[in-house]
């Protein structure tokens, strides 16, 4: 049986020192002297500087700057409500809509809130939801080997955990279209 994401955070944790030489105590102390405040600049750091592999390098980004589930749900913070509020509020439909139609795919969906975006994740993220801007939503979905198209664009910089984006301006947009992408990727993780 596949573990859950908590459990698998945990392997990862317990297998940090051995795999990097330190723990993620050891880790969270050498982030917090880089003076670095960003994930990516994190992420960057460990993996050019330290020869970190990407997951244990976003593992100890995520740590480092309290931005995991995990974290989030110690601090006592609402993460999904905090992402649409002020001038994101009116995005809110349309993650409430993807919401609707992912969580129909099956009792494993879960859903994962980071501060800036939503993991979803099956035995592994198949997708993310995050309000990029004040007037967009973005759905980052992992279809490897799929072509893209006006609709489904190539994720470029977007997120590097996901193979395409598809931008939505309206809960409308959470069409059958859509949501048959999201489904061809929840079925392959």
């Amino acid at each position: 049986m596949a573990k859950s994401p908590a459990e698998q955070e945990a392997t990862m944790v317990a297998n940090l020192k051995e795999k990097t030489g330190k723990t993620l105590e050891q880790w969270l102390k050498v982030t917090a002297k880089s003076g670095l405040s960003k994930h990516g600049e994190i992420v960057k750091m460990l993996k050019a500087d330290h020869g970190f592999t990407h997951g244990f390098a976003n593992l100890v980004a995520h740590k480092s700057l309290k931005s995991d589930a995990g974290s989030a749900a110690d601090a006592g913070e609402d993460l999904v409500a905090a992402q649409y509020s002020g001038p994101k509020a009116d995005l809110k439909p349309i993650y409430d809509a993807l919401m609707k139609a992912v969580t129909k795919f099956g009792k494993d969906v879960e859903a994962a809130p980071k501060k800036a975006y939503v993991s979803l994740r099956r035995n592994k993220q198949f997708a993310i939801v995050q309000p990029s801007t004040k007037t967009r939503v973005d759905v980052g979905i992992n279809l490897k080997g799929v072509a893209p198209t006006d609709r489904l664009e190539k994720s470029g910089s977007f997120n590097a955990m996901v193979s395409h984006r598809v931008r939505l301006e309206d809960k409308g947009e959470v069409d059958k279209e859509l949501v048959g992408w999201l489904k061809d990727a929840y079925e392959a993780s």
